[in-house]
């Protein structure tokens, strides 16, 4: 689901290209060395200077580039898939792992720990890191990553000022509830009673108010039963556009991992009750709630990823009616 969107001008001007996956060749699609704003949605994109993905020019996370540096220069660029969660990589002061060492698991300015300048190789443990030549992060840049360690850096020797791990972009998830495997179960419920008690030889009110207001309720929740990969924080949109409308609250329920993902709408009802009594007769008039569960299961679809992993449950006590029992006394 990771993308980048190319644009000729700045502030997003102009022809534009979009890609998902790795370009060697920017001159195949047209648009090699005219490239002046980009956008990122999900894992960060290294661009290069040259096809084929030699000299790194820069690397762009997730958001939006109305003005890229050293424009008009990009030739190939490159969709990290790493792994970027707790990222470590291990430094040394010479060339095969040898001298002084630091293991760096943030974004770090080596002169704070007096490694400045003076690093010849590095092993990546986790994630992917961006090295600058440059304590502001400009200059030359190294891309680092776990597996291909550098047992010398060549013509980055000693030029090590600063660097940082990239950060994973938003994961972009799209919910599809599966309305054809829907359940749902009805049960009544007698919830409340009045009762009128007519001893008398006249027809009496029932009581002095017709009519009563009682609280209804519509709950919502949604629950995960398998969600591997999908990170504490993620949101995204149920639509609940194929509900009933006397049982949805609203078009979406918004869930996020982590959460109390449930909500509850009050409303009120009016209930009529009968207008008389006879003689010498007693009338119970029962409040019936009618419960409606409805169990939809849903499916998440991220990256190249599609799993039944959650249910969205609606539960609803909105429709009331009345059972009226008269008994002669």
């Amino acid at each position: 689901m990771s993308k980048i969107i190319l644009y000729e001008h700045y502030n997003f001007q102009g022809l534009s290209r979009e890609f998902t996956s790795d370009v060697a060749n920017l001159i195949s699609h047209n648009f090699n060395d005219c490239i002046s704003s980009l956008k990122v949605v999900g894992n960060p994109w290294v661009v290069y200077r040259d096809v084929n993905f030699a000299v790194p020019l820069a690397v762009y996370e997730e958001g939006e580039y109305a003005q890229v540096q050293n424009n008009d220069t990009f030739s190939s660029l490159q969709l990290v898939t790493e792994d970027l969660t707790n990222p470590q990589i291990t430094l040394y002061e010479h060339a095969n792992y040898q001298g002084r060492s630091v293991v760096i698991n943030a974004e770090t300015s080596l002169s704070t720990l007096s490694f400045n300048g003076v690093i010849s190789s590095h092993r990546v443990q986790r994630g992917v890191w961006v090295l600058y030549e440059q304590a502001n992060q400009t200059g030359r840049i190294m891309v680092a990553r776990a597996g291909q360690d550098v047992t010398f850096y060549e013509s980055f020797n000693d030029c090590l000022s600063y660097l940082r791990p990239l950060k994973p972009g938003g994961a972009i998830v799209k919910a599809v509830l599966l309305w054809d495997n829907k359940v749902e179960s009805t049960n009544s419920v007698t919830t409340n009673a009045v009762c009128s008690l007519n001893s008398s030889d006249q027809v009496k009110p029932f009581c002095p108010n017709l009519g009563r207001m009682y609280d209804v309720f519509v709950s919502e929740s949604f629950s995960f039963s398998r969600a591997a990969g999908i990170g504490m924080g993620t949101k995204f949109d149920l639509d609940l556009s194929g509900l009933r409308r006397e049982f949805a609250v609203k078009d979406t329920f918004t869930v996020e991992k982590g959460t109390n993902n449930t909500r509850v709408e009050k409303k009120t009802a009016e209930v009529f009750l009968p207008a008389t009594v006879p003689p010498h007769t007693k009338i119970t008039v029962n409040l019936v709630t009618k419960e409606v569960d409805i169990k939809v299961p849903v499916r998440l679809i991220y990256g190249l990823t599609e799993v039944i992993c959650g249910e969205y449950v609606c539960h609803s006590e909105l429709s009331l009616s009345t059972e009226y029992k008269q008994q002669a006394i």
